[in-house]
């Protein structure tokens, strides 16, 4: 859900909780509640345009959450963000799905799989190639293959 740049960052989240809570002063107080929970409360009132990746990341999360899912289907949303950015997103999205909120994670960000995952499903060229927990997935002969490649399964004989 990518934001309205030329709207304030609550506005944008008022948008999304419209879609649960039509009376306006219900919509507004759930968007004020998701804007603080995402921790973008002290830029509530920012034009969304001018918010940092990682400000714009939190603030596409506060849009999905605004509508009150069951299931939050999330896709790189660590793409882009340093270290620290990522380790505060993975604390945001694991605070979420202990709330309740069953998470569907696409992510290249092995760290942040691994340590938000309960069950993941690797796919190498659109075919499955493995699932099962963290631990089993990592062992995988066949994800190992096909993204740390034939050198690390098979190292060369010294």
């Amino acid at each position: 859900m990518r934001p309205f740049p030329q709207l304030s960052v609550l506005d944008n989240v008022k948008i999304a909780t419209l879609a649960r809570h039509p009376a306006m002063p219900i919509a507004l107080e759930a968007a004020r509640a998701v804007v603080e929970r995402v921790g973008l409360g002290t830029r509530a009132r920012e034009l969304a345009g001018g918010l940092t990746l990682a400000d714009r990341k939190r603030l596409e999360l506060a849009r999905a959450l605004g509508t009150e899912p069951a299931l939050l289907l999330l896709d790189e949303v660590m793409a882009g963000l340093n270290a620290t950015e990522i380790d505060a997103m993975v604390h945001l999205v694991g605070a979420i799905n202990a709330d309740g909120v069953s998470v569907l994670l696409i992510e290249h960000n092995m760290r942040a799989v691994m340590s938000l995952s309960h069950r993941i499903v690797v796919l190498s060229f659109g075919e499955k190639i493995a699932s099962g927990t963290p631990r089993e997935v990592a062992a995988d002969r066949r994800v190992i293959e096909a993204y740390l490649g034939e050198e690390y399964v098979h190292p060369a004989q010294a």
